[in-house]
């Protein structure tokens, strides 16, 4: 490439780049936060009802997406695997769900009316008969709206 040529290619490259600094003015475009509600899961060790974590990572994170909309109740579930004692494992539901609806209540959600549900060994096998191997985990479902 000669030298007109760079100066042409380089000249090009600025015209386009000043032309982008008009559009400074107008602002970021921001995603709309659209208030559905939000499930998200809070996974655990076998036999353990203790959040790690990761998990608190998650209910912040959740919380934080909550912001700017009405919360009208925050659903938590509980469920534990469909081997063993199943009513070992609806009591391992049970303190998973209280377990995690306490943390959603250190959250800043404490005023909230929480739906607390505990599933031992009901659901855990598939339609087909197989059984669901990590089924350890509560889901928790924040009630949102505009």
């Amino acid at each position: 490439m000669n030298r007109t040529s760079k100066l042409a290619v380089l000249g090009a490259a600025a015209m386009m780049l000043s032309g982008c600094g008009t559009l400074s003015g107008l602002g970021r475009v921001k995603t709309p936060n659209v208030c559905q509600d939000l499930t998200v899961s809070i996974y655990f060790e076998r036999d353990s009802a203790a959040i790690t974590r990761e998990a608190q990572a998650v209910l912040k994170g959740a919380g934080d997406m909550t912001r700017g909309c009405t919360l009208g109740q925050v659903d938590v579930t509980g469920l534990a695997d469909s081997v063993g004692d199943p009513a070992a494992n609806l009591v391992l539901s049970r303190k998973r769900a209280e377990t995690v609806r306490k943390a959603v209540a250190r959250l800043g959600f404490s005023t909230v009316n929480f739906e607390v549900d505990a599933v031992g060994e009901k659901g855990a096998v598939t339609a087909s008969g197989a059984d669901r191997p990590l089924r350890r985990r509560t889901d928790v479902t924040f009630r949102l709206s505009r």
